[in-house]
């Protein structure tokens, strides 16, 4: 005896007290017994398998009409209304976003310079507007901070630089990356916060050298750069949010992975028409690809 529930014969427990144990009815259980099985196709069987991998793949952060975009483009033939519902049986479900402050360091007495971008955010070639900030995530050895450079015509991350320590340097080696990368022809228009690393004398030395057109969000406005704000948004919402990085390097490995292998290459925008960064400028032929 235990639990003063008594055995059968060959040592089993009757279903009553299985069931009692488990928190389960009687006619549930027989309900599910008797059920007929279901037999899944080897099609469908193959489609949620490719949405699990999806799924998962994007750090449980794909909606439905994203990850019907993705299997369509794979040449899966699926709705939005049958997405939802496979999510629901496959137990997909989205994280939850979290609100992160911004931080920015506009209390200096350094020239600023006006909103020339003035929330154009849909330039019509590469290379025409870029939009920059900076960001930051928590380690077990202390912060680390991001700096991005973004071209807001494929919303493409062209240079990104990480360091303990959110200084002009910072800043200057994330712009460089992206100069370096796309040789900008000059008129580009530059668009950043009022933050000091931005504002700098070696910063704003840089840009002239390029001939970048210096523009700076209104104070305090953070939906003048929305779109870099949207890229932070989505980082932290999809990838980092729930992690706890050991080291910086671990947590700068895993940016990496996030900006160079699934940001820019995989991941499908709806302001792009569901394409990825490097599918859109591919598609017009206008610039060569990062890699």
């Amino acid at each position: 005896m235990k639990y003063g529930f008594i055995r059968d014969h060959a040592g089993r427990w009757p279903i009553v007290h299985q069931c009692r144990l488990l928190g389960v009815q009687r006619s549930t259980y027989y309900d599910w017994r008797d059920r007929p099985c279901k037999i899944i196709p080897p099609e469908e069987l193959a489609l949620r398998r490719r949405m699990n991998e999806l799924f998962r793949e994007s750090r449980d952060s794909l909606g439905s009409r994203t990850l019907m975009e993705n299997l369509c483009e794979e040449g899966f033939k699926i709705g939005r209304d049958r997405t939802r519902r496979l999510m629901k049986v496959l137990n997909l479900k989205v994280k939850q976003k979290h609100k992160y402050k911004v931080t920015t360091d506009s209390k200096h007495h350094l020239p600023v310079a006006e909103n020339v971008l003035n929330r154009q955010f849909s330039p019509t070639r590469p290379n025409q507007a870029w939009g920059t900030d900076i960001t930051y995530l928590w380690t077990q050895e202390g912060w680390i901070y991001l700096a991005v450079v973004i071209d807001l015509y494929s919303r493409r991350v062209v240079g990104w630089s990480m360091d303990r320590r959110m200084k002009k340097a910072l800043v200057i080696r994330a712009l460089m990356m992206a100069i370096n990368l796309r040789k900008p022809p000059p008129g580009l228009i530059h668009h950043s916060d009022r933050g000091s690393q931005y504002a700098s004398h070696a910063y704003q030395a840089l840009l002239k050298q390029h001939g970048m057109i210096c523009s700076m969000s209104r104070k305090g406005n953070c939906w003048d750069n929305a779109p870099v704000e949207r890229f932070f948004s989505s980082l932290k919402r999809e990838w980092t949010g729930d992690r706890l990085y050991s080291t910086r390097q671990e947590a700068i490995a895993d940016v990496r992975e996030y900006v160079a292998v699934y940001y820019n290459s995989r991941r499908l925008h709806s302001t792009l028409g569901y394409k990825t960064p490097m599918n859109y400028e591919k598609d017009l032929n206008k610039v060569s690809g990062i890699t």
